[in-house]
C-alpha cells in the first residue's frame, strides 16, 4: 500500500491518472461480477439469500439511524444558534 501511495503522488498531475482511474473501475466490476458468480453458485448461500437480505436490511437501518441520530445530538451540542 505504502508502494501505490508513493507511486501516486509522482504520478499525481500526469495524463496516466486517468488512465489507473479507468482501469481501476474496470477492475472493481469484474471483481464484483467474479463475487456475484462465486455467490450464485454456493447452494447454502443460495439457499438462505432471504435471510441474509433481512439481517443485511435491519443493520443497514440500524446503522444509518444511528448515524441521524449521533449527527442530530452533535449538531444540536455544537452548531445550533442558541
Amino acid at each position: 500500500m505504502i508502494v501505490g501511495i508513493l507511486l501516486g503522488s509522482l504520478i499525481q498531475k500526469t495524463a496516466l491518472t486517468k488512465y489507473v482511474s479507468k482501469t481501476l473501475t474496470a477492475v472493481i466490476y469484474v471483481l464484483l461480477f467474479i463475487l456475484g458468480v462465486q455467490v450464485g453458485g454456493d447452494d447454502l448461500i443460495m439457499s438462505s439469500l432471504h435471510t441474509l437480505g433481512l439481517q443485511a436490511l435491519l443493520i443497514s437501518l440500524a446503522a444509518t439511524l444511528g448515524s441521524v441520530l449521533c449527527a442530530f445530538f452533535v449538531y444540536r451540542k455544537f452548531f445550533r444558534k442558541a
